[in-house]
């Protein structure tokens, strides 16, 4: 069984920072693209940004400067470093990992979620 738990929410004001974690544990072979997606009240599920097992990453225009997602491999862990933060960040923010449970199979899993607020 693969887990996938995200911390470091919380209330922030505007223009505040906020580092978020997602750590992988269980019966991991190998992860490949990790991925934040963000989800505000009355709104679809939306791409933060990924990263893939290389090191690429990619970011939705709404943070582009602002955000930077990072990894480490050998914690199975990835990170999404926010900075000036806006109120229109506020959503609860969940992580999605590809992980391989043998070297032929790969499921995708999700987080939790976390709650980042953004509010003075």
């Amino acid at each position: 069984q693969v887990q996938l738990v995200e911390s470091g929410g919380g209330l922030v004001q505007p223009g505040g920072s906020l580092r978020l974690s997602c750590a992988a544990s269980g019966s991991i072979f190998g992860i490949s693209t990790m991925r934040w997606y963000r989800q505000a009240p009355g709104k679809e599920r939306e791409l933060v940004a990924h990263i893939t097992s290389g090191g690429s990453k990619n970011y939705a225009d709404s943070v582009k400067g602002r955000f930077t997602i990072s990894r480490d491999n050998a914690k199975n862990t990835m990170y999404l470093q926010m900075n000036s933060l806006k109120p229109e960040d506020t959503a609860v923010y969940y992580c999605n990992a590809n992980c391989y449970i043998t070297t032929l199979q790969i499921y995708t899993y999700w987080g939790q979620g976390t709650q980042v607020t953004v509010s003075s």
